[in-house]
């Protein structure tokens, strides 16, 4: 695969689609609203889907915001509160979220349906403000 006219020497088409927002945002929707389709399907398709639907919409923008909500109270927070502030409060909202919105539509298995997708944005939450907090803190030293 050869590169796109603008990108640096080397930089192979693969390399632009794992870069890319829409790829990562796509990948979200259809991973996070197949598993919940999994995980509702005992209570058949036509009860299945709408969570599924809703899962990976919800993914699909929690992708797009996570990461620079956790950049910016990142920089907000001084020290070892840009290690541990930006995941808690992350991981509270969208944990609300996917309960709210699962309770609200009446999806059969709330808790198997959040467990992936809360789990997997908590993590990424976790280590990526460390990322950006380890980052930080190593800039600031002369």
């Amino acid at each position: 695969m050869e590169a796109a006219a603008g990108d640096g020497p080397g930089v192979t088409a693969l390399q632009r689609l794992a870069k890319s927002t829409f790829v990562h945002v796509g990948f979200a929707f259809l991973a996070m609203g197949g598993w919940t389709l999994w995980a509702n399907h005992a209570h058949g398709l036509a009860a299945a889907w709408p969570p599924a639907l809703a899962q990976g919409a919800m993914s699909g923008a929690i992708t797009l915001v996570l990461k620079r909500a956790l950049e910016a109270m990142a920089a907000r927070l001084p020290g070892a509160m840009a290690f541990v502030v930006p995941p808690v409060v992350t991981a509270t909202v969208i944990l609300a979220v996917l309960i709210g919105v699962h309770r609200m539509i009446g999806t059969p298995e709330i808790v198997r349906t959040i467990a992936v997708p809360w789990s997997v944005s908590t993590l990424y939450a976790i280590v990526y403000a460390a990322v950006v907090a380890r980052g930080r803190a190593g800039a600031a030293i002369p």
